[in-house]
């Protein structure tokens, strides 16, 4: 089956007539919904189902304590609670994955632990994976086959996220196959005030692949890239070492952080029960339509959730299952960006058909719009923070959305003690959002007076775009001829695209 994930350009169709002097196309009903006048009538929702991918996004939490306790030895208890699994027909199955599969998948105790408490106390979590990976995984399927990797990767999704585009781990990790602010910048996945494309399932996907794929090149061996992909290759070499040289995943499992001691085996156990999953009764809800009955469409113009839902007559929830990377349900438009709108295949023709008449709405709505959206605020690749009194590292990692060990190891900081001047280089995980007029995309300072800004010692361009609201970094640069992070005390800063 081919998985559908072109971009279908929004252009007018020449056969149609000229919007311009055609009759409307929609009508706007008492209630303010959207009746699209010229197509057939909307595909049918499933709301079960949408709500069930929808719920699912709740479960990441769960996926992220349980493996974090597998590192610890499972305790009696737990292990030996009855469960229908046969030790000796759990060898058997275990054999027979080690032989179609590149993992070195083998039975020890540890892992028939894990095995059985997955089945004891995460049974509903399963088949609720078992549901969710009905939709995503025809996407991984595709991406891991063009990178020549081993299909059964895609049960790495939901070890790290539970199959939740949106899942955010408590060190800022984001998205399905959860990448940090700059591994996810090293594959091209930007951040902005509106777009988080870690959370963009095809995009994600592909970084996915390529982290996988380097991982791979340097171990040779896939348990150790998977190792590695959790904890970063520096620790599993660190792990290699402490073992005496060892390069199997079992023998170097001790020397790992906590959480990757319990990483692979969770992978492989989350493996072993969807292959088995009829044979421990584990049963899904069907899907009753797959990613791949999806398709997408280039916006050109700033939309809204709610103006689409209103349109094309999908949810608000269902449009924001399929389309996470959106942080404010809101898809901007940019020039140089090619932002776009997943939505069911049957409604791409009808969002097609009437391209003109929805963007023509839509700007007259945002013009009488009371509260003006937020604009569109790229997020710094870095800045260089300056402690002042009454910092701590937790106060800067909650103003920048980062981890307080991040701050440590992008610092080379050997405890949480700061002085007052000290700079920290920091990634910011936080970009500031700033609202402007829907009508202007151009960010400018109203008041004539503010048009310069004396640099100071101690200011950044962090701090002088926070001083001054609707102003970016990025207008900074632009406007000053600025390019790296640099600023001279007594230097003049132009605080709007006006001549010096």
């Amino acid at each position: 089956m081919i998985l559908r994930n072109d971009v279908v350009e929004l252009s007018r169709i020449d056969s149609l007539p000229s919007q311009e002097n055609a009759a409307p196309t929609f009508i706007v009903k008492p209630d303010n919904t959207i009746e699209l006048k010229d197509l057939a009538e909307a595909s049918n929702y499933d709301s079960l189902w949408m709500k069930e991918l929808y719920q699912s996004a709740q479960l990441s939490g769960q996926m992220y304590n349980l493996v974090g306790s597998m590192g610890e030895v499972i305790s009696d208890t737990i292990a030996h609670q009855s469960v229908e699994l046969d030790t000796e027909l759990l060898k058997a199955r275990l054999k027979a994955l080690d032989e179609k599969t590149p993992f070195n998948i083998a039975y020890n105790p540890s892992l028939e632990s894990v095995i059985k408490s997955f089945l004891i106390r995460k049974k509903d979590l399963m088949e609720r994976m078992l549901t969710a990976s009905q939709f995503y995984f025809p996407l991984f399927e595709q991406e891991l086959d063009n990178h020549n990797i081993p299909l059964e990767i895609k049960y790495l999704a939901i070890v790290e996220s539970a199959l939740n585009p949106r899942a955010k781990s408590r060190v800022g990790a984001t998205g399905l196959w959860q990448f940090m602010y700059s591994t996810g910048k090293m594959y091209d996945l930007d951040v902005s005030s509106y777009v988080d494309e870690r959370s963009d399932p095809v995009k994600s996907t592909k970084a996915a692949c390529q982290y996988l794929s380097k991982l791979y090149d340097i171990f040779g061996d896939w348990d150790l890239a998977l190792a590695a992909y959790n904890s970063g290759p520096g620790n599993v070499n660190k792990a290699i070492r402490r073992s005496g040289g060892y390069t199997n995943y079992w023998n170097i499992r001790r020397n790992l952080p906590r959480e990757t001691a319990g990483y692979l085996p969770a992978f492989l156990a989350t493996m072993y029960l969807f292959e088995y999953a009829e044979e421990h009764g584990l049963k899904p809800v069907e899907a009753a339509r797959p990613y791949f009955e999806t398709d997408t469409v280039r916006v050109k113009r700033l939309i809204t959730f709610d103006q689409i839902s209103r349109m094309v007559e999908v949810s608000k929830e269902e449009l924001t299952v399929l389309n996470p990377s959106y942080k404010l349900n809101i898809i901007p438009y940019l020039s140089d960006k090619k932002y776009t709108l997943r939505l069911p295949r049957r409604e791409i023709g009808k969002f097609v058909t009437n391209e003109d008449s929805i963007y023509a709405f839509v700007e007259e709505e945002l013009k009488s719009k009371e509260s003006p959206l937020p604009q569109l605020v790229k997020a710094d690749s870095r800045i260089r923070y300056r402690v002042k009194s009454g910092d701590y590292l937790g106060k800067i990692a909650e103003r920048y959305g980062v981890g307080v060990s991040q701050i440590k190891n992008w610092n080379g900081l050997r405890s949480n003690n700061l002085r007052i001047g000290q700079r920290l280089t920091i990634y910011p995980r936080k970009p500031f959002v700033a609202a402007t007029s829907p009508k202007s995309a151009v960010k400018t300072v109203n008041n004539s007076e503010l048009k310069f800004h004396t640099v100071k010692e101690g200011d950044s361009l962090w701090t002088i775009s926070q001083k001054y609201p609707g102003i970016s970094i990025e207008n900074l640069r632009e406007w000053n001829g600025i390019r790296g992070n640099k600023l001279l005390p007594g230097t003049r800063l132009k605080l709007c695209e006006c001549p010096s």
